[in-house]
């Protein structure tokens, strides 16, 4: 099957200050459909600043991001999911109260919520939006079995695992089908044999669901196995994009950021 021309997402020129300070300055780079993307940098590059321009919580100065040719700058933050833009957080946001099945299908919410009249139609038990929801449990149940929790879905979400949720969390991304997945800090807080694991699932969203990752990581290992391109920001600068290989020799990335980190 042939891909559409052209990179799937696109950032452009994205400048973004908070008062005096410089968070992002001019970055651009092109996610091509397909592949993993690794982003990486210094705390502070302004990693997470992007994310957050990408789904809208964050407002740019200049510059545009575009998803299939679409300006995200033009849409509402509440409209980006329904898009086709998924994402994880640095720090695990979950409702500890509700269940875990509960939780992720927070996910699929845009795509029960797509039809207007969704609410009073629920209100009066119209049978297409009890298929509509019964559907959204399959998927939630199926998002759950592939990152390997099936049997987790009615348990209460609060004193599980750190690295439980995040694999909960994870599940909430994708259970919207969505084509692109921003993944910050995934591998934050897990052990070594978690990480491995993680490698593993990320690879595996990419070739069996067809989700390209954009992945945020300090893991440098974790990062370079995975990548298929790798994007470094400093200071809020783009100083290197390439292969891994590409950007493991860069002098200006060695010294900037592998030089003084190590894994």
């Amino acid at each position: 099957m042939g891909e559409a021309p052209g990179p799937l997402l696109s950032v452009r020129g994205i400048t973004v200050r908070f008062g005096g300070l410089m968070a992002l300055d001019d970055v651009s780079f092109d996610v091509p459909a397909g592949g993993i993307v690794g982003l990486i940098g210094p705390n502070g590059a302004g990693k997470t600043t992007l994310f957050n321009v990408m789904t809208r919580i964050y407002r740019a100065n200049a510059g545009d991001i575009l998803f299939h040719g679409r300006s995200l700058l033009a849409a509402r933050a509440d409209e980006i999911a329904g898009l086709g833009i998924a994402r994880t957080f640095q720090n695990v946001a979950l409702s500890p109260r509700i269940t875990v099945l509960e939780n992720v299908l927070v996910g699929y919410h845009c795509r029960l919520a797509g039809n207007p009249f969704y609410f009073a139609l629920a209100g009066i038990g119209w049978p297409a939006i009890g298929r509509l929801e019964r559907e959204g449990v399959r998927r939630a149940e199926e998002a759950l079995d592939f990152v390997g929790l099936g049997h987790f879905g009615p348990r209460i979400t609060a004193g599980l695992p750190f690295g439980t949720l995040k694999a909960i969390e994870l599940a909430r991304a994708l259970v919207s089908r969505p084509k692109v997945v921003l993944l910050d800090e995934p591998a934050g807080g897990l052990n070594h044999s978690e990480l491995t694991d993680l490698g593993r699932l990320i690879r595996r969203i990419n070739t069996e669901l067809r989700i390209t990752p954009l992945v945020v990581e300090h893991h440098m290992n974790l990062v370079m196995s995975i990548s298929d391109q790798v994007v470094v920001l400093d200071f809020g600068r783009k100083i290197a994009e390439g292969t891994p290989d590409q950007v493991r020799n860069d002098q200006g990335v060695i010294d900037a950021y592998l030089g003084v980190e190590e894994d």
